[in-house]
């Protein structure tokens, strides 16, 4: 991969009327200066919540991540993804779950207590660390959020990718999307089933968004939140019989197909490419030449971009 030039600084506005902000700055590393760009309004759920309401929360707010707290002490407990979900639901280590403890009866299943599948090894910040401390983290770790957190475990915030793509967005970075877009993109077949699917996302790495592919032609993408909505929306269960989870997951995968395609090129500037994420609503862009698919830009590829682009800037 071709890798930016170590001279070019990405210079990104501040949150509120703090000015622009360089991560080699004295700004990006003052202690709390993560708070100035979290979110504070933090929605969470305890753990008796069932995975089907904590469903319906993940999908009424547009969450991709809901953090599991106690509910008498506010102290967090653990984290659910849309990936997790996506696991259970069709082909990872908690699908396993399903089929053995509740012998793939979506209907039980669902109305189990979210503790059930939800990651309890947290990777958390400090409420006193700095922008500089949550992206060094972010990008060790690859994740996509981090909650932050007081001396009492207390969650205060949440950072998460979408908090930096936002604080580029429309900016002239000079950077392309070719130099951090993923050029091996792999594809679902619009014919293929949502349980198929769901087993791609989470065997292929936990990929949580997938173009779909009809007769080579790109129709659009899916995502687990569009996987995630589906079952909390009543459609699915609508088509449940019997209670087998197949009757629900057996769906072609290109009913969840957004049409309204919105893609890039690799010649824009990331910046650019953040402003049309944040302009659509979309998590992810496919980058498009000739007609053909040839990469796939994230979020989480702006964590990346930020974190290499500092490296040999910051001392």
């Amino acid at each position: 991969m071709k890798r930016p030039s170590e001279d070019r600084k990405i210079r990104m506005p501040g949150a509120m009327d703090r000015g622009p902000v360089q991560f080699d700055s004295r700004a990006a590393k003052r202690a709390g200066d993560v708070l100035a760009i979290a979110t504070s309004e933090v929605v969470t759920a305890p753990p008796t919540t069932t995975i089907i309401g904590a469903i319906k929360i993940m999908t009424s707010y547009g969450f991709g991540r809901l953090p599991i707290a106690d509910a008498g002490t506010g102290r967090l407990l653990g984290f659910v993804t849309g990936v997790d979900v996506v696991d259970f639901l069709g082909g990872g280590i908690r699908h396993n779950l399903l089929k053995k403890r509740y012998e793939g009866n979506i209907l039980s299943a669902v109305n189990a207590d979210i503790r059930e599948i939800m990651s309890p090894k947290l990777i958390s910040i400090g409420e006193k660390s700095s922008v500089e401390d949550a992206l060094k983290l972010m990008y060790e770790k690859n994740v996509g959020g981090l909650p932050v957190v007081d001396e009492d475990n207390r969650i205060r915030a949440l950072i998460t990718e979408h908090d930096f793509a936002k604080l580029v967005a429309g900016v002239n970075t000079s950077i392309k999307v070719e130099e951090f877009m993923s050029p091996n993109v792999i594809t679902a077949n619009g014919q293929m089933s949502i349980e198929k699917t769901t087993r791609m996302m989470v065997q292929q790495g936990g990929f949580r968004k997938l173009p779909v592919v009809q007769d080579s032609l790109l129709m659009g993408m899916v995502t687990a939140s569009d996987i995630m909505r589906y079952l909390g929306s009543g459609e699915a269960f609508g088509k449940v019989v019997t209670g087998d989870i197949g009757e629900v997951m057996s769906q072609p995968i290109k009913i969840l197909v957004r049409r309204d395609l919105v893609s890039t090129e690799k010649e824009m500037d990331l910046g650019g490419a953040a402003e049309m994420m944040m302009e659509n609503g979309v998590g992810a862009l496919p980058v498009m030449e000739n007609g053909s698919l040839v990469g796939i830009i994230t979020k989480r590829d702006f964590i990346r971009a930020f974190a290499e682009e500092k490296r040999g800037i910051i001392p």
